[in-house]
Formats: structure tokens, C-alpha cells, sequence
């Protein structure tokens, strides 16, 4: 879908909400919309032209870029803020919807549109960007295969006497050289009682024997993110250790076995949970069991024990159970999964291997 056909179904469902115009702020919206993320705001009127706000620097890139838009330039020295006033103003607009505004800028533009209401419109915005299209369902599996390729090498590499930053650095080569735009996040290769801390980076720490090893990777490709976990374990595992994994892994392939469109959200979170739980390890399963992927590497639907959300054909989420226990260590295992009316496909495609010599 091009973003034409996009601002299209903006302005139909602005319509239904009464909403005169749409004022993007938000980076990667305005990417959504535009196929141009260096732009500073968008204005989209129910009728009339869509105008981009871009400063000096970005704006040959913009005019080369950015589709179905009229462009704005914003010279040194002027005020946003205030052309964005202007131009409101000139569309005699009374209903303003918004993304995402500072405190700042609000209360900038509540002085200079005194008449004018606010209205938070993020949530059609993501009525539209959580179900992915044809264009962007292609451009993820690639990141995912890129992804992929990345957690390959790092089941090449990771042995003991390697550092995490070695193992990060290599996986991310891979991913770059074989097409990647960069990173989703900072990559995380976490070992030892690393391990243990759900978010724990990388850094210095030498691998040895006996060490569970958590790599959080995900390749970007076009702007569109991916994510995937595996853990390994250096050398032959213990009981305790097996039995952590074994947990995980089933409990991670018995939500994705369940996940379909239609579905609470919060349901597949709590098949996982109840089998951790089941497995005397409720306390250390932290966090949600997925989100959703897209621009953004964290985007709705959420899957967690609160979530109001319902899986629908088109999602793009992550299922990624985990046990971290605090001075033993921890693991996770990750995929990313389309939504379908009867299942899912599975993006993300490296084996789950956990030993590793």
C-alpha cells in the first residue's frame, strides 16, 4: 500500500471521529504516511492538501522522498510552532487531532488557536498501522531473514573464552553486510548471571564453561524491525539448567501454537504463564510475553496478563517467554510471528539449539 492509499483511510476514519485535521509529530507516523521520515510534522486536512514541515537540512531528501504530500520548507530562525498556527488558522480548523505533542508545544499552540479543540487521535493511527499490509508484511520477513542470519553466526561463534562484545559486533557484520540497515535495539548478548537481567546489553564479560547465553538480536530492513532470542549454554548443562530451558522452549511453542486472529492477546500470554507456573517458576517470569513489530520495534497489540487487545489477521508480534533467576542466570526464546485467521507464520527461522561446546 503506498502512502497515498494510507492517508486515504486517515482521512475516512478522521471523518468518522468529526476530526478537521491531523497533526503528525511522531517520526515514524509521519514515515508511515509519507515514505519520508526526516520530515518535523505533517498536517493532514480532512479536505484539502497535505503539507510537510521539513527544516533546510532534510529537505531535498524530503522532496526525492516523501509521496502525496506538499512540502514546507522551515527556514533558520523560524518558529514551527507558529507556521504550524498559521496554517491551521488559514484551514479554519476547530477540530484538531493530534499524535503525539510536548507539554510545550501544546500550550504554544493552545495560545495561538485559542477556539480550536484537542483531540488525542494516536489510537487510529494505530487502528491502521498494527494490521500490516502486503508491501510491509515483505519488508519484515526480509529483516526477519537478515535476523536470522545473525543468530546463525552467533551459533557459530559462541563458545567459551569469547566475549559478549565480540559475539555482538560479529552478529551485527553479518546482518549489515547481508543487506540489514542497522540495528532494531542495541543488540543484547548476555552471559553468565548476565543472563539473568532481561534487558542486560553487552559488554566485556569473557564466556566459560557452564554459562546459559541469551542473544536478543534484531535486523532492520527499511525501516521495518525484527526480533528474535535463543539461549545457549556452553558445555554440557545441568539439570537445573535443562530444566529452565525446556520450560521456556515449551512453554513459547505452546502460545505460539495458539495464537490466531481473534484471539485475546492476554489468552496467549497466560498459556505460557501457566506453564512456568506449573514449572515452579511463576516469580521469575517478569515481564509480558510479547508486542507487537513494526516502523517501531515495540507497537500495539501487546500480549500481557492486562492486555485489552485482540489478535487480528495482519499483526505482527513477538512470543517470548522467560525464566530469569537472579545469581543463577536466565532464559528467553523469542519469535516473530504473523497473524493469520487460522495461525501463524513464523518470520524468524534459526534453529533452537542451546548447547554449545
Amino acid at each position: 500500500m503506498n502512502p497515498e492509499d494510507r492517508i486515504k483511510n486517515l482521512s475516512d476514519l478522521m471523518e468518522s471521529k468529526a476530526i478537521d485535521c491531523l497533526l503528525v509529530s511522531n517520526a515514524k507516523n509521519i514515515e508511515y504516511f509519507t515514505g519520508f521520515e526526516g520530515g518535523s510534522s505533517l498536517l493532514i486536512p480532512r479536505d484539502g492538501e497535505n503539507v510537510l514541515f521539513v527544516y533546510g537540512v532534510n529537505y531535498e531528501a524530503a522532496k526525492v522522498k516523501a509521496r502525496g504530500v506538499s512540502m514546507k520548507l522551515v527556514k533558520h530562525g523560524e518558529i514551527l510552532v507558529e507556521k504550524i498556527a498559521e496554517m491551521l488558522k488559514a484551514h479554519n480548523v476547530h477540530r484538531l487531532g493530534f499524535d503525539s505533542l510536548t507539554v510545550s508545544t501544546y500550550l504554544k499552540l493552545k495560545e495561538r488557536l485559542s477556539n480550536v479543540n484537542f483531540e488525542n487521535a494516536s489510537s487510529i493511527i494505530w487502528s491502521l498501522r498494527r494490521i500490516k499490509d502486503n508491501d510491509e508484511i515483505s519488508l519484515m520477513k526480509k529483516a526477519a531473514e537478515l535476523t536470522s542470519l545473525g543468530m546463525q553466526k552467533a551459533l557459530e561463534i559462541i563458545k567459551a573464552g569469547i566475549s559478549e562484545r565480540e559475539v555482538a559486533a560479529e552478529i551485527e557484520y553479518v546482518m549489515r553486510k547481508n543487506g540489514s540497515d542497522g540495528v532494531s535495539f542495541d543488540t543484547i548478548v548476555s552471559s553468565g548471571l548476565n543472563s539473568a537481567y532481561p534487558h542486560g546489553g553487552c559488554g566485556d564479560r569473557v564466556m566459560k564453561e557452564g554459562d546459559f547465553v541469551v542473544v536478543d538480536i534484531g535486523a532492520k530492513y527499511r525501516s521495518y524491525c525484527s526480533d528474535m532470542t535463543r539461549t545457549f549454554i556452553i558445555g554440557k548443562p545441568s539439570p537445573r539448567q535443562l530444566k529452565i530451558y525446556e520450560t521456556v522452549r515449551k512453554a513459547q511453542r505452546l502460545a505460539v501454537e495458539n495464537v490466531r486472529a481473534g484471539v485475546e492477546a492476554r489468552e496467549i500470554d497466560h498459556i505460557a504463564r501457566d506453564f512456568i507456573s506449573r514449572a515452579g517458576y511463576e516469580k521469575y517470569f517478569v515481564h509480558g510475553l510479547g508486542h507487537g513489530v513494526g516502523l517501531d520495534i515495540h507497537e500495539p497489540p501487546t500480549l500481557s496478563l492486562y492486555s485489552k487487545d485482540i489478535l487480528s489477521e495482519g499483526n505482527v508480534v513477538t512470543i517470548e517467554p522467560g525464566v530469569y533467576i537472579p545469581g543463577f542466570g536466565g532464559v528467553r526464546i523469542e519469535d516473530t510471528v504473523l497473524v493469520l485467521s487460522r495461525g501463524v507464520e513464523k518470520l524468524t527461522k534459526a534453529p533452537y539449539i542451546y548447547q554449545r561446546e
